[in-house]
C-alpha cells in the first residue's frame, strides 16, 4: 500500500516555507569549481571562540553520557548575576531562535495575530504559521527601519504577540530608546511584546534602548538574547530570555527537554566571563562595518546605516543577479530575492574582497 504524502501532515504545512539557511563554503565550491570561497551570509562572528570557551566546553565533555540540566541552572544564575536579574525569570534554550519559537507557542493560536515589522527576521512568519496564528506584516520605513508607529496603530484586539526586531534582521537599523518606550506606553499590556537584541552587542550610539531595563518596567515585556553572534557560539545553540514570571513559565512548558546541552551551558558561562573582549571584538567589527558602509555606499549602493554585524544591499530585482556574481567569485552573501542582500561583515581581508568583488559587479552594470 502507498500512502500518499499528504495523509501524513497537516495540511497547514503545505503553506508554510521552511527556513533557508545559507550555503556553505564547500556547497559553493563544489558547484562552481572555487578554490576560495568566504561566507558572508550567515550572521557569525568573524573571530573564533573566546579566551577559555574550548577548554571548558572539552572539560564538560567527559560528561557525554549523562544528560544536561534541563534548566541550564548554571548559565540562568550566571545571567542574573551579571545583568542583576531575577533568576526566575531567566530562560535559556537552543538559540533564541527555538525561544522566539516557544514565545509564538505560548501566547498565540488560530484566530490570535501575531505582528511583526517586514522585512525582519525570516523565522518570525514561519513561527506565526506552525501555531495557526495570522501574521501581520507592518512594512519598514523608507530607511528600512521600523515603523513603531505604524506597528502600535496595526495592534487590534486580536493581537496577542508583537515581535521587534532591534537591531532590524536583515536590515540593520536600530529602533531609538525614546520610540521604543513610547512605543510600549500604549501597547495594551494583555499583548505580548518580545524585544529581540540578538545583534544588541553590535550596537553604538547614545539613543538605543536596553531591552532588560524596559521588561523591569513594563509587565507585557520579554527579551531575547544570544550566545551565536558577538559570544560566538553559533555552533553550540544557546539563546537565554528575560520574560515576564508567567511567561517565563510557558517558555518551560513548551520547551523539549535538555534544550541546551551541557557543553554548550560550559561554553556560555565561560563566554560571559569574557566581556572585555567581547567588547573589543564588537569595536572592531563596528569599524569594520563604517569602512564596508563607506565603501558600497561609494560605489553607487546606498546602503543603510546599520547597528548590526551586518549591512543590506537594497538593490530590488538586481538582487538575485547581484548575489550570483559575488557568489561566482567566491563571496557567499544572503539573497532576499526582490529587495536585497544581507552581508555579514567578516574579517578585514574578507571585507576588502568582497569591496573589490562589489566594485568588479558596478563597473559590468550589474
Amino acid at each position: 500500500m502507498t500512502l500518499s504524502d499528504d495523509l501524513l501532515l497537516r495540511p497547514e504545512l503545505a503553506g508554510i516555507p521552511g527556513y533557508v539557511p545559507g550555503r556553505s563554503e564547500a556547497e559553493v565550491a563544489a558547484a562552481y569549481g572555487l578554490d576560495h570561497v568566504i561566507k558572508l551570509a550567515s550572521n557569525e562572528s568573524a573571530h573564533g571562540p573566546l579566551p577559555g570557551v574550548l577548554e571548558r566546553a572539552v572539560a564538560r565533555a567527559t560528561s557525554t553520557h549523562r544528560y544536561p540540566d534541563t534548566d541550564a541552572s548554571q548559565l540562568r544564575h550566571a545571567l542574573a548575576d551579571r545583568f542583576d536579574l531575577d533568576p526566575s525569570r531567566v530562560v535559556a534554550g537552543c538559540g533564541s531562535v527555538a525561544l522566539c519559537q516557544q514565545l509564538t507557542l505560548s501566547t498565540a493560536g488560530p484566530g490570535d495575530e501575531v505582528l511583526f515589522p517586514w522585512r525582519s527576521f525570516e523565522a518570525y512568519p514561519v513561527f506565526t504559521a506552525v501555531v495557526g496564528a495570522t501574521p501581520v506584516r507592518v512594512p519598514l520605513r523608507a530607511d528600512f527601519s521600523l515603523d513603531l508607529q505604524a506597528m502600535a496603530r496595526a495592534v487590534t484586539d486580536r493581537t496577542r504577540l508583537v515581535l521587534v526586531c532591534t537591531p532590524n534582521n536583515p536590515t540593520g537599523p536600530a529602533v531609538s530608546a525614546a520610540e521604543l518606550e513610547a512605543f510600549l506606553e500604549v501597547v495594551p499590556p494583555r499583548v505580548t511584546v518580545v524585544i529581540d537584541e540578538a545583534y544588541l552587542e553590535y550596537a553604538a550610539g547614545p539613543d538605543l534602548p536596553d531591552g532588560l531595563a524596559l521588561a523591569r518596567r513594563f509587565p507585557n515585556v520579554a527579551v531575547l538574547r544570544t550566545f551565536s553572534k558577538a559570544y560566538g557560539l553559533a555552533a553550540l545553540r544557546v539563546g537565554w530570555c528575560y520574560a515576564p514570571p508567567a511567561l517565563a513559565e510557558g517558555l518551560r512548558r513548551t520547551s523539549i527537554p535538555f534544550a541546551v546541552s551541557a557543553l554548550a551551558e560550559a561554553a556560555a558561562v565561560e563566554a560571559l566571563q569574557e566581556q572585555a573582549e567581547v567588547a573589543r571584538r564588537a569595536t572592531e567589527t563596528i569599524g569594520e562595518r563604517e569602512r564596508v558602509t563607506a565603501g558600497l555606499r561609494a560605489a553607487g549602493i546606498a546602503v543603510p546605516d546599520s547597528q548590526a554585524n551586518f549591512v543590506w544591499l537594497p538593490l530590488g530585482e538586481r538582487s538575485v543577479a547581484f548575489t550570483d556574481g559575488l557568489i561566482r567569485q567566491g563571496l557567499i552573501t544572503r539573497c532576499f530575492a526582490g529587495d536585497g542582500i544581507r552581508v555579514t561583515l567578516g574579517l578585514p581581508a574578507e571585507n576588502d574582497l568582497l569591496l573589490a568583488g562589489a566594485d568588479r559587479l558596478l563597473r559590468a552594470g550589474a
